[in-house]
């Protein structure tokens, strides 16, 4: 089993002067996730190389078993260190990827072309997708065959309006996850703040927040060993 795994390399939160980047739980929990299931892990990000870690992600109050397992792998960090640029991955070389978030991708996934065809590219060969949390706003500009919003009518999660405001941020991303997701016809699910919730519907799962990065992947891993689906299905009216 083959799966990529798209970071960020945005590294400026808006006008703040502050920086931001990946979320370090949404990466180390998938990553040993796949890890453990023996999957063959490809890192990949826009410019490819070393991405950005939001350094808040790192403080003491965010750190997991997992962060500081991750921060001791020296395997994990070197393959962090040179991570494969998007624009040189082929869909057919992989099983199967999954978006993780921070706020970086606000800035750059969400309206990158190329992220969006990977992601169309994936699910018209009948693979399964994940986002998780800000890495739903990769989803935006994603289009079915027949040139619909994918998440048109379909079931999704990500990074909400509520948990937005608790982190004081509503002002400065460009847009909100939620509202963007609600405009382009999704049916947005989600919990209360910081509560783990993931959401599978079709070949796409969806996770609200960090704590859901792990429980995502782990529903991505159980949707690759079922029998092979079809491609994209179209909305129902």
């Amino acid at each position: 089993m083959k799966v990529l795994i798209v970071i960020t390399s945005h590294d400026q939160l808006g006008g703040t002067g502050r920086k931001t980047g990946f979320w370090l739980e949404e990466l180390a929990a998938p990553y040993y996730v796949f890890k453990e299931a023996g999957a063959e892990i490809t890192l990949a990000s826009p410019k490819g190389g070393r991405p950005p870690l939001d350094p808040k992600s790192n403080e003491p109050e965010f750190r997991t078993e997992l962060t500081l397992r991750f921060e001791k792998d020296v395997v994990a960090k070197a393959q962090l260190d040179r991570t494969v640029r998007l624009d040189s991955i082929e869909q057919q070389s992989f099983d199967t990827v999954f978006y993780r978030g921070g706020h970086g991708p606000m800035w750059d996934l969400a309206d990158d072309e190329r992220s969006a065809k990977l992601i169309e590219s994936f699910l018209e060969a009948g693979k399964p997708i994940a986002v998780v949390c800000h890495s739903t706003a990769a989803l935006r500009h994603v289009k079915t065959p027949d040139g619909r919003p994918l998440v048109e009518g379909k079931e999704v999660t990500g990074f909400t309006n509520g948990e937005e405001e608790a982190v004081g941020l509503t002002k400065v991303v460009p847009f909100l996850v939620e509202d963007e997701m609600l405009k382009l016809g999704a049916v947005f699910s989600k919990k209360s703040n910081w509560a783990v919730h993931v959401v599978s519907d079709g070949l796409l799962v969806t996770g609200q927040n960090p704590a859901s990065s792990g429980p995502a992947a782990n529903a991505l891993l159980a949707m690759l060993k079922q029998p092979a689906k079809p491609a994209v299905s179209l909305p129902t009216s």
